[in-house]
């Protein structure tokens, strides 16, 4: 793949590339997670599983995925 196609962001602290244009739905789903089983942020900012398929990501951006802690 040609590497303006790609750019980095930082995946959980590591440098990880994407494809341009690739959302977070997109990747929640490339690395093999289902999306209700994870709980996601950008940049500091939390997103909601519905919001992901609008969330762009863009070169730079830092990724959190971590599992959502239920119970009481």
């Amino acid at each position: 793949m040609d590497e303006s196609a790609e750019l980095e962001v930082a995946l959980d602290g590591r440098a990880h590339r994407v494809p341009r244009g690739t959302t977070l739905a997109a990747l929640v789903g490339q690395l093999g997670h289902q999306p209700e089983q994870v709980t996601t942020a950008v940049n500091g900012t939390f997103v909601r599983r519905e919001a992901r398929a609008g969330c762009v990501l863009q070169a730079g951006d830092a990724v959190l995925l971590f599992q959502p802690i239920v119970g009481g």
